[in-house]
């Protein structure tokens, strides 16, 4: 028999939801009702400081005007820590988890000065944020030794190389287009180099966190915004290393703001609140998102 399908909405609550949200949310919670499945509400609350419990009431206050419910009490990775905790030991068990001590200006400075050095580029990750160069290419072991004696902030970082000699088999995901067809995509977390999985005062990494998360509640849908596309390599090679299953992914195309980068809270991007007071409705929301009643234009 086969198993009804298991979708999922995860925002954050450090802000108030806006239409590239309304996009995602709107797209899971249609594709549930359609194919007679579950959809599930996740609270990425890990950043305890930003997050707060009036951002979040003011989250599913959008969501319940959307017209959008949930079948399960959301989940809350907040109350969830000791779960990535033992996923976290589980690798360093096995000798894949490190501890790295380079702070940010030390990786800026010694990238700086690489490329000054050689005239080319310092490689990057798909965020373009330059990998990390690794603690022994710029500290005498000594001094790491006494950065971890000290009690130092650090980072901890997956080791991606032998990570990837551990796979028995070639690694790929399942991709689902705009018509449901799927088609095999080929994964290549080496790009990301050594990931941070989570730092000294953080439990987990968005990495670990969201791998984990869907395996626990069960998700066999992943759809998501086009700029976690290249994140997909590093989670099917977590879930590899965990031994958890992997979900069909999708990746819909962003809402964009006038200057052409996609709607985001950082930069502004004007709130569901603040069109609903200004007169806009759910079906008129759908509409700027570009969903019709068919769902999506």
């Amino acid at each position: 028999m086969t198993r009804p399908p298991v979708f999922r909405f995860a925002p954050s609550p450090n802000g108030r939801l806006h239409l590239g949200h309304a996009l995602s949310a709107l797209l899971n919670h249609d594709l549930a009702r359609e194919r007679g499945g579950q959809f599930l509400l996740r609270i990425e609350d890990i950043d305890t400081t930003r997050c707060t419990p009036e951002l979040e009431a003011g989250v599913l206050e959008d969501l319940r005007w959307l017209g959008i419910d949930w079948d399960a009490p959301p989940r809350r990775q907040s109350e969830h820590f000791d779960d990535y905790a033992a996923a976290l030991s589980r690798l360093e068990s096995e000798g894949l988890v490190y501890r790295a001590f380079l702070t940010r200006a030390e990786v800026r400075a010694a990238v700086a000065a690489r490329e000054a050095e050689t005239g080319a580029p310092f490689p990057r990750d798909p965020d373009g944020a330059p990998l990390y160069p690794g603690d022994r290419a710029l500290l005498q072991p000594e001094e790491i030794a006494a950065r971890d004696g000290s009690g130092a902030p650090f980072a901890l970082r997956l080791r991606m190389e032998l990570a990837l000699e551990r796979l028995a088999h070639p690694l790929v995901w399942r991709e689902e287009d705009d018509d449901g067809a799927t088609r095999e995509i080929v994964a290549d977390p080496s790009g990301w180099g050594d990931v941070v999985l989570a730092r000294k005062d953080t439990p987990t990494s968005y990495h670990l966190a969201v791998t984990l998360d869907d395996a626990l509640q069960g998700i066999t849908h992943v759809v998501r915004g086009a700029d976690l596309f290249e994140a997909t390599s590093v989670h099917r090679l977590l879930q590899e290393l965990l031994g958890l299953p992997a979900p069909v992914y999708r990746h819909h195309r962003l809402i964009t703001g006038p200057d052409g980068r996609k709607l985001s809270k950082s930069h502004g991007a004007t709130a569901l609140a603040a069109l609903r007071a200004q007169g806009a409705t759910p079906e008129g929301i759908r509409a700027m998102v570009g969903m019709t009643a068919e769902r999506l234009s």
